[in-house]
Formats: structure tokens, sequence, C-alpha cells
């Protein structure tokens, strides 16, 4: 998959060759893999047994469990031992929550962009302790971004640090804004402060970069399987150094060695765990270059949309205006004014088979404190992955191009003639 192709690509996704819908809500969950389905079947057909037994097929069905913890660790760079799948991020970080010991009078650091899975229960913890929370303000881009796009940056983190700093939670990018965050310098930043961690919801980016929890830096890191072309399980990643402020939410027998034992609980689903190497298969022997090369292609989707709003006096976007693919995913949030968010996706809807969304998208905090949208419908979100095609936004009416001067005419994007339209309606 280096050299990127759409098509090769598209040809791997059952549901892509067998809808006639066009999916632009990828950021709420992507499509699987077809491997990823012949695997859990598979499991279920040859290997549903219980695991750790010693008779033949439980032997397999615990090697195809152990397989499948080992490529989601490899995955992003961690080893098995610091891994733990469960049902959702949400569900993760909550259990995550349950188990941290933080010192007597900590603060907690919480950022004013996040998903609420990565601020509820957080603040549940501070009350429940009588920690202190600080609210970490999202601050305009620098100079070198197109826009002023709220950010999270390690200069607006640090008035808010103090030796009594016990975690810092953020996201690596936003699911509304689509805005990248330097998790790396942010990692530096928070161990500034001794015994300080910082806390990721990589769920928005996971699906559009490579992931290496060991050179960001983080002690705990989270993202969302079914929205990387897998089945719906999550995974928690919580560094050995992390994992000895951990208790456990085990039975008291059997009090927990590592990640997995102390917080998972037996959610995993062992067919959908069995499934996770298909994922990493098909990324290929080289993933970083599956990863740019897919970054390439996301960029040029981006640019089609961003440019189509970019032109329009009547239209907000919510993120950097920017397609440059170190500056953002293609998750692109807009509203219109005087306009409902929900309006315009029914209308794209009713016209079309693009499948979008409106809302706050669980960043309700953001959407309503910083983005000044609270009680309003949220914004309208299309969310891309590589699988996307430019034709699906763009097409040219081939047939009655006869001159170059009349192709600017011509091409009608067509998601946008769509967005357009409701965009018009009266």
């Amino acid at each position: 998959m280096a050299s990127f192709s759409p098509t090769t690509a598209r040809a791997k996704f059952p549901a892509l060759q067998q809808s006639h819908q066009i999916y632009f809500d990828n950021a709420g969950g992507s499509q699987a893999l077809g491997t990823v389905a012949s695997s859990v079947k598979d499991y279920l057909e040859e290997t549903n047994v219980q695991l750790g037994a010693s008779y033949d097929v439980a032997k397999q069905s615990t090697e195809s469990y152990g397989r499948g913890l080992e490529a989601a660790a490899g995955f992003i760079g961690a080893a098995s031992d610091e891994i733990v799948i469960g049902p959702s991020t949400t569900q993760l970080f909550s259990n995550l929550s349950l188990i941290l010991n933080l010192p007597p009078g900590s603060e907690i650091i919480i950022s004013s962009l996040d998903h609420e899975a990565n601020i509820s229960p957080w603040v549940r913890l501070a009350k429940l302790y009588n920690h202190t929370i600080k609210w970490w303000p999202a601050a305009p881009a620098s100079p070198t971004h197109a826009s002023p796009s709220p950010i999270l940056t390690s200069e607006n983190l640090k008035p808010l640090l103090s030796e009594k700093t016990a975690l810092v939670t953020c996201t690596h990018a936003s699911n509304v804004l689509g805005t990248i965050h330097d998790v790396k310098e942010i990692a530096q930043t928070v161990h500034m402060i001794p015994g300080a961690k910082l806390c990721v919801d990589g769920v928005a980016l996971a699906p559009h970069r490579e992931v290496d929890v060991k050179a960001l830096g983080v002690d705990f890191y989270a993202f969302s399987w079914y929205k990387v072309y897998g089945p719906h399980i999550a995974i928690l990643y919580a560094s050995r150094d992390a994992q000895r402020n951990l208790g456990s939410l085990g039975h008291y027998f059997h009090t927990g060695t590592n990640i997995e034992t102390k917080i998972g609980l037996a959610s995993a689903s062992y067919e959908l765990v069995a499934a996770l190497p298909s994922i990493v298969s098909y990324f290929g022997p080289d993933k970083s270059a599956t990863w740019a090369a897919i970054a390439a292609h996301e960029e040029k989707l981006q640019g089609i949309l961003l440019r189509y709003l970019r032109s329009r006096d009547d239209v907000t976007i919510h993120g950097e205006k920017s397609a440059d693919k170190e500056l953002r995913v293609p998750v692109v949030s807009f509203t219109v004014n005087g306009r409902s968010s929900k309006d315009i996706v029914d209308g794209i809807e009713s016209k079309s088979n693009f499948g979008c969304r409106w809302g706050h998208f669980y960043s309700k905090r953001m959407v309503d404190d910083l983005l000044g949208l609270g009680g309003c419908d949220g914004v309208v979100r299309v969310s891309m992955v590589h699988y996307n095609t430019e034709e699906e936004i763009e097409r040219i009416d081939r047939g009655k191009v006869r001159t170059l001067k009349d192709l600017p005419v011509l091409v009608r994007p067509l998601v946008l003639s769509f967005i357009d339209a409701s965009i018009l309606a009266t």
C-alpha cells in the first residue's frame, strides 16, 4: 500500500462493494475489513471456548487471543503487558480512573477540547478525592497556521503546571476540529513535573496516522478499533512506570500483575481480539510507508472540501482551515450563518446517498463553551478516511467539457453540490 491506490484499498472492504451509501461519518465508526469479518467467523466456528484450559481447542483459542494482543501492542509500539482491550475507549478510561492512585491534594489538568470520554472520569475522580481541577484552555493557533483554530500547546499548558500536578489529559486530534496536537512535546512538558502523568485520547487520530506510544512518551493512550477498520473494541496503553500507580478492579484472589488483569475484567471479546492481526496485516510490511501514503491521499480529500467551504462567506469552518496533513486529519466541521446544522444534514441526505452528521459528538463542553454553539444543533461534520475517493467528493462531467475554459464551470464537486443545495434551500 506504500504506492496508495484507493481502488485497491476499497476492494478490501465488503461494505463498500455492497452498499450504495457513501460514508462520510467515519469519525463515528469506519467500515470493517473483510479479513476482520472472516477472522471473527473462523474463531466462532472453530475455537469458541474459554481461554486457559489444557485441551487442544482451548490451547488454540488461547494462542489466537495472545496473537491478537501481541499484534495490537505492536501496532502502537508497546509490549503486550502494557495494553488492555475493552469494549470502548470511554469504558477503558472510566475503568482507569477507578484504579489510578493520586497523592492527596493533587491537581488534574483537563483539556477543554476533548471528547467527554477523557473528561468525565477525571472530573469524577477529582470530586471523589477532593483533587483540584484546572482546565487547560485552547489558544489560537500560531501564525504559521492558516487560521486561529483552537489548539493545545505546551505554551498554554505551562502556566497551569505546579508541583501538585499529577495528571494531564488531552486529545491527540480533536474529533470535531480535526486539529492535530504535538503530543510528544506536550508529554515532555508534563514530565518536567516529577511523577506527573499524561493521558491521551487518540481516537480521532488513530484512523489516519501511525501511533508509536514510546516515541510520543505518553503514560496512557487509548483509541477504538472500530474506527480503525476493525471490530467494536478499544485499546488502552499504560506504560510500565504508570502501572506502578494503579490499583486493581480484579477479584480479591486475583489482584492483577499488569494493566489487562487490573482493569480488563474479562471484557475483551475473544473473537474480536483474535481479529486484530488482520488489521495490522492490512498495513503491510512497511506500515510507516503505508501511513504516509494514506496521509497524502487524505490531504487531497480534505483539500477539496475545505477549498469549497473557504469560498463561502456564509460558512464558518471550525478547525484548521488549511488542508496541510501536518496540521489536521480529514474531520471537517462547519456551520452556516442563520441555518440549523441539522437542517443542512437533512438536506444533504434527502438529495443524495451521502452519510454525514450534525451535533456535538460528545465534545459538548467545547462545542457549547468554546465554539459558542450551546443550545444549537452543533456543527455539520464530514469525516473522511483513506477509502473515500476524490470522485466521491468531486466529479467531472467529461462529456460536456469542450474547451479548457469550460472546465472550472463544469467541475461540480458532488458532495459539495448537495451541501450547496441544502445551504441555499429555503
